[in-house]
């Protein structure tokens, strides 16, 4: 390597390692991985525009003054056949990172099942809807606290199928009836479980316009296996985007309890208890909302420098930018002092678990 490559090198080094908050000492600065607030509130509504039955989290503000929060919306679309109470504990907890978090309940009619409880892409249109109404009304838990301009999706295996779609303004046969034009609200996406593929098992390409999506994974999930959702995170177009396994889990650590009652159950047990699984998925969930939506350093660093290295139960692939062009020499350097600087990262922090 020439004298010049050596310098360049250690300059990019040197700036990386500032960027990424990481000193001498192997200690990360101004890291914000926990929760913003303690406290949920929950209350129920009905979505007018299809008439869903919905579970509404929010941070609790009790004293604080209301005027100087507005929190994005968080739609969390439900798995195949699994009740919108199933998700309470993930929603709460995503809610403590800032976001108003809607989970509501869609029953329609899926050919050969009859009238079951299935997610679909008009609850994106209907939802924002009614969360204008609920910040307008002043008798609303939520009244004058909601972003809603800014909308992110959540999902559960189905429901994160149907998110995929959504984010890819895309209407597929039993993810979306008549039509659906992507709204300009929706700015980002994280979804457990899920993939996106035809009934030939064909993988769709998710063109996402540059909008941040997360799938959050369990390594022993039976249902919808790992590979396929290593294709789907190939298929996205464009970053950022993250892949975030969390071992020890099935199909539905993400719910309240093991196989819900109702669901297809996974025929794979998990090894990680129900509550750390929670707590993980929520945790990354709404650290991947947080950097994509709100455009938090921390949270940022979190998933795209620290990563991995800083939680035991968590394996993690992510990309905020674009691979640099071959023929670029100074990108590649970059490049290759990032994936450095994330090694030595992982060695400082795999002893520790920061969260």
């Amino acid at each position: 390597m020439s004298t010049k490559i050596k310098a360049l090198t250690w300059a990019a080094t040197i700036s990386v390692l500032i960027t990424f908050g990481i000193n001498e000492a192997g200690s990360a600065t101004n890291l914000t991985s926990s929760p913003l607030f303690q406290d949920v509130a929950k209350y129920n509504t009905t979505i007018s525009a299809n008439n869903n039955f919905a579970d509404i989290y929010f941070p609790n503000l009790q004293d604080l003054p209301r005027n100087n929060y507005s929190f994005p919306i968080a739609l969390l679309l439900q798995g195949g056949l699994v009740d919108k109470s199933n998700y309470s504990e993930y929603a709460r907890e995503v809610a403590r990172y800032g976001f108003v978090v809607v989970v509501p309940n869609s029953e329609r009619l899926v050919p050969q099942s009859g009238n079951v409880l299935a997610p679909q892409t008009s609850q994106i249109d209907a939802t924002l809807a009614q969360m204008v109404v609920e910040n307008a009304n002043p008798n609303s838990p939520v009244a004058g606290i909601v972003n809603t301009n800014t909308l992110a999706l959540l999902g559960h295996s189905l429901g994160g199928a149907v998110g995929l779609s959504a984010i890819a303004n895309q209407c597929i046969p039993v993810l979306c009836q008549n039509s659906f034009n992507r709204p300009k609200e929706l700015v980002a996406g994280a979804f457990f479980g899920a993939n996106l593929r035809d009934q030939n098992d064909n993988y769709i390409p998710i063109n996402n316009s540059s909008i941040p999506i997360a799938l959050l994974q369990g390594n022993l999930d039976g249902r919808a296996l790992p590979e396929r959702a290593e294709k789907t995170y190939n298929n996205i177009i464009t970053p950022p985007k993250a892949l975030i396994t969390i071992n020890g889990a099935n199909h539905f650590s993400i719910t309240n309890t093991n196989n819900p009652a109702g669901a297809v159950p996974d025929p794979t047990s998990s090894t990680l208890s129900q509550d750390v699984a929670i707590e993980t998925i929520a945790r990354w969930s709404g650290l991947f909302l947080r950097a994509s939506v709100l455009n938090d350093k921390d949270a940022f660093n979190s998933v795209y420098a620290l990563g991995d290295s800083l939680d035991s139960n968590v394996t993690l692939i992510s990309q905020s930018k674009p691979v640099p062009e071959k023929d670029s020499v100074f990108g590649l350097i970059i490049l290759s002092v990032c994936v450095a600087v994330s090694i030595k990262a992982k060695k400082l922090y795999s002893s520790k678990n920061n969260f």
